[in-house]
């Protein structure tokens, strides 16, 4: 579980880097970012699934990209000054590229 919350923190420094309208502070911050989203997706995420179940299927899944980039404007908002976040097309670019960070580094390290 630590080596999940590693890979998490590493890929939140990644794209913290690579993304300018994303701000972190380091990587204790990043590592509470990492905790905070793990927290997030186990408590909020599935009441939001389920009440946005319509919504979902009438995009035919593609509302799910909205509910990833909420999640990270509510991680941004709990962590106001150490992680911040421009705007929701940020949120939406840094989740997009946090998931693919984190398959690549889930394959790097040999994790299924």
């Amino acid at each position: 579980m630590i080596l999940t919350f590693l890979i998490s923190t590493i890929a939140v420094l990644l794209a913290a880097y690579l993304l300018p309208g994303i701000y972190v502070d380091g990587f204790l911050w990043a590592f509470m970012v990492a905790v905070v989203m793990g927290l997030i997706n186990l408590v909020v995420r599935p009441v939001v699934d389920f009440l946005s179940l319509p919504a979902n299927v009438l995009t035919l899944g593609l509302f799910t990209f909205v509910i990833d980039a909420l999640m990270v404007m509510l991680a941004g908002w709990v962590l106001e000054p150490h992680f911040t976040v421009s705007g929701f097309w940020w949120a939406l670019l840094f989740s997009i590229v946090l998931g693919l960070l984190v398959s690549l580094l889930n394959m790097l390290f040999n994790r299924k």
